[in-house]
């Protein structure tokens, strides 16, 4: 193996060492221990973990861009259709009222691309993968609200869209505005290609809805939606 010792810039010594213990009964309790490392390497010095040593430690990890704090900030006030946002685990939960939008199909579905009434949705996005449900009622949801399949190709039992070749890494995306809108666009800018899973997105033929759909006025019938098994406490965390 190539040495390449001598290739490295920076030198890193140890100065802290944590010791994390976990109490036993139910609630599983955590203390955290801190030693301070001495010259020759040796931990010494053990004592609980102080708030000093503790913020210094978020500002060390939050510096990682997989688990900054700052992540998905607001560039104002928090949009009305947001309901949720995760800073550590870096995702967003938001609703859009029932709609018009353009949508794209491929030929091989036999539905024409156009203008067409989609019911109210319910979107969860990450960095890189995104969850849509549908909702009956067009206000502000709560958490016990009902979740129904998303009324649409491309998208499986468990809510999971299926971008195909989309680039879907919104990891750079300035303020949570940003990334809702860079999903949405995302979303239908994309092509509907086919249906996933075992179960049917609403209760008809699916090809049949959207031919009746695409080109009119008619509102999205709520009547063909199917429960999803899950309300919207559910997908939260």
């Amino acid at each position: 193996m190539k040495n390449i010792t001598d290739k490295l810039d920076a030198v890193y010594l140890p100065k802290k060492a944590l010791v994390i213990y976990q109490s036993q009964t139910e609630r599983e309790e955590v203390y955290v221990e801190a030693w301070d490392i001495d010259r020759r390497g040796c931990p010494i010095n053990a004592h609980p973990l102080s708030v000093r040593e503790t913020i210094a430690l978020a500002d060390c990890l939050n510096s990682a861009r997989e688990v900054r704090t700052d992540y998905l900030g607001c560039a104002g006030l928090f949009p009305d259709k947001l309901l949720q946002v995760n800073h550590y685990r870096g995702f967003a939960v938001w609703q859009t009222p029932p709609q018009r939008v353009n949508l794209l199909f491929t030929e091989g579905l036999t539905v024409p691309c156009g203008m067409a009434s989609v019911p109210a949705l319910l979107w969860k996005a990450d960095r890189g993968s995104l969850s849509l449900y549908a909702l009956k009622n067009k206000g502000k949801p709560k958490a016990e609200t009902t979740l129904y399949h998303a009324p649409f190709f491309n998208v499986y039992d468990n809510g999971g869209v299926c971008m195909g070749t989309v680039e879907t890494d919104f990891s750079e995306a300035e303020n949570v505005e940003q990334f809702i809108q860079l999903w949405e666009q995302a979303f239908w800018n994309s092509y509907f290609s086919h249906l996933n899973g075992d179960i049917s997105p609403a209760n008809c033929n699916i090809v049949q809805l959207w031919q009746g759909l695409v080109g009119t006025d008619k509102p999205f019938p709520n009547d063909v939606l199917i429960k999803q098994g899950k309300t919207i406490k559910d997908i939260l965390g």
